[in-house]
């Protein structure tokens, strides 16, 4: 839930700071911006933009620990893009 809540502080700071940059039309893109890069980072550490080959590969040699490291930072990531992707589809329509 402490990923919740800070990705929210943060959608907030993005509404807040794109509409002193940018007015308000263009209130959704810094925090549409966040959420795309923790959502993108999500993917990439959950190994789903991976070839087949390659996630053979990298789950063979992993252990437990980093397994669930891994999974960890990415539910977190995950966890951090939601409030942002959210709020910045609630900041384009309004």
């Amino acid at each position: 839930m402490k990923y919740i809540g800070i990705g929210t502080i943060l959608s907030i700071l993005g509404v807040i700071g794109s509409i002193l940059i940018w007015g308000k039309e263009e209130a959704h893109l810094i925090s549409g911006l966040l959420g795309g890069i923790f959502l993108i980072s999500a993917m990439l550490m959950s190994g789903a933009m991976a070839s087949g080959d390659r996630m053979r590969a990298n789950f063979a040699t992993e252990t437990n620990e980093d397994r669930n490291e891994r999974n960890l930072l990415m539910n977190n990531a995950l966890l951090l893009a939601i409030p942002n992707i959210i709020v910045a589809i609630f900041a384009y329509y309004l």
